[in-house]
């Protein structure tokens, strides 16, 4: 079964950056579509951004420019480069692939 596992959470100030990964245990090559959700303190969990294998991305509205998925096949890894972070920002972050979750990374955004 593949596992995912995520880092580069973390504490940051309004304004400020984090670069998430996410690590798959197989070959990402041959998948398609690559999300990023992620989950607020009581709110339910929501889409962030996805990336196809042909590096076509779409997000959610609320992300407005500030971040951009990746992916690196050889290296069985996505990303999300997140800049100009806001309170709004502060949640776990989860990444899927198919019907798999990783365990979620924390971001948390205060001044």
């Amino acid at each position: 079964q593949l596992q995912l596992v995520e880092s580069g959470g973390g504490l940051v100030q309004p304004g400020g950056s984090l670069r998430l990964s996410c690590a798959a245990s197989e070959s990402i090559i041959s998948i398609n579509v690559l999300r990023w959700y992620r989950q607020a303190p009581g709110k339910q969990r929501e889409w962030v951004a996805s990336i196809t294998g042909a590096g076509d991305t779409n997000y959610a509205d609320f992300v407005n420019g500030r971040f951009t998925i990746s992916r690196d096949d050889a290296k069985n890894t996505m990303y999300l480069q997140m800049n100009n972070l806001e309170f709004d920002d502060t949640a776990v972050y989860y990444c899927r692939i198919h019907f798999s979750w990783g365990q979620g990374t924390q971001v948390t955004v205060s001044s």
